[in-house]
């Protein structure tokens, strides 16, 4: 009954705050803004079909900011290099160590730099390809085939990988899949209105998780 109690007093809180994204700035080249409407589109679709409350826009934020460990959920993404400083690798260790969660999603050509970088965080941590049965894919809807493909690249399946801390998921790594490209408005790439929603109802799923988990 305790626990019980405790979780509907965490959930409440949840849904009593207005909830954002912080999108994180990086260097090394890389469009760390690219998708522009992706996370807007989110959001819009969490405050539409979920108890959550959200903000219109997401937050972006330097990972040597002030206030860039002030948030719950972060998100990096793009096409080239990312490259950290080093108190930008101490700062998101820190982050995500105590209780922050990063979502990354390969928009297609950053997989080699963001698995170099993420090495230099978490040394001792591996990328682990999470199953099809994972909570993460049922945490909202229930998506059985697991992670959807929006776009097709190099004829690879989607992966979501993620790194675990005491079992606790702390950074899921979405690969061959596109997610912020099936966000965007459906102009832009011109997305079947089926996969654009599955891409959305994914990025519930994954704030969802991170949140409750």
């Amino acid at each position: 009954m305790k626990f019980i109690l405790l979780l509907i007093v965490f959930t409440t809180n949840i849904f009593s705050q207005f909830f954002t994204i912080a999108r994180i700035q990086y260097g090394g080249g890389g469009d760390w803004y690219s998708d522009p409407s992706s996370l807007p589109n989110l959001l819009a679709f969490v405050n539409f079909n979920t108890p959550m409350k959200t903000m219109q826009k997401e937050i972006k934020i330097k990972l040597t900011d002030n206030n860039a460990n002030h948030y719950p959920y972060y998100y990096l993404t793009g096409h080239g290099n990312i490259k950290f400083t080093n108190n930008e690798i101490i700062s998101l260790r820190e982050i995500l160590s105590n209780g922050g969660f990063l979502h990354a999603d390969d928009n297609y050509g950053m997989d080699k730099s963001f698995r170099r970088e993420i090495k230099k965080i978490f040394p001792n941590k591996e990328l682990i390809e999470l199953p099809h049965n994972h909570p993460i894919f049922k945490s909202y809807y229930n998506l059985t085939n697991g992670l959807p493909k929006i776009h097709e690249h190099d004829n690879k399946p989607p992966q979501a990988l993620g790194i675990f801390d005491n079992d606790k998921l702390i950074v899921l790594y979405t690969y061959e899949s596109d997610l912020g490209d099936g966000w965007e408005n459906s102009s832009v790439h011109n997305c079947p209105e089926e996969l654009r929603e599955n891409a959305l109802k994914m990025g519930v799923n994954i704030i969802y998780y991170a949140l409750t988990q």
